[in-house]
């Protein structure tokens, strides 16, 4: 079984609701166990700014899961929920992000880990560092805390919830 750590976001129906049904979705799955789930932060929106707030959250998996056939089920998660493609960075009810899988390395068309932004937002950073202050970022060689020392990202992140 793999350790990996996925991202969960939602800026635009019932936010809450939205995490929920993703990570009991996540949670039907046989070949996925969630391990930790970290407390719901709001968050201001990177990229396109003229939008709602985000609720975010990370989660500890493990999974017997490929990293590939992982991305697939959770790309069908979001479909699921009714997760529409309509512009990069846009709102979006449901977004779920592989951000670490063990210490491995992936580069392809399809999918890149570790995560490319992670470090450099404050919305994955402080949530990671809440269920894994520990965990070395596998190519950086830096924790969650250290990586957030140096951040250049001054978005606003503020507890929203403790865990759901």
């Amino acid at each position: 079984m793999a350790t990996a750590y996925l991202s969960l976001g939602s800026n635009s129906g019932d936010r809450l609701q939205f995490l929920k049904g993703a990570i009991k979705k996540i949670e039907e799955s046989a070949k996925i166990s969630i391990k930790k789930v970290s407390s719901v932060y709001e968050t201001e929106p990177v990229g396109h700014k003229e939008q709602g707030r985000f609720l975010n959250l990370v989660l500890q998996v493990q999974t017997s899961l490929d990293p590939l056939p992982l991305l697939e089920h959770l790309l069908a998660i979001e479909d699921q929920m009714g997760r529409e493609r309509k512009a990069k960075w846009g709102p979006r009810n449901i977004d779920v992000d592989l951000l670490l899988y063990d210490n491995q390395l992936v580069h392809s068309d399809r999918l890149i880990i570790p995560h490319p932004q992670m470090h450099k937002r404050r919305f994955v950073l402080i949530p990671l560092a809440e269920i894994a202050p520990q965990l070395l970022h596998p190519l950086l060689k830096k924790s969650a805390p250290q990586l957030l020392e140096g951040c250049k990202d001054k978005s606003m992140v503020r507890l929203y919830s403790e865990k759901i």
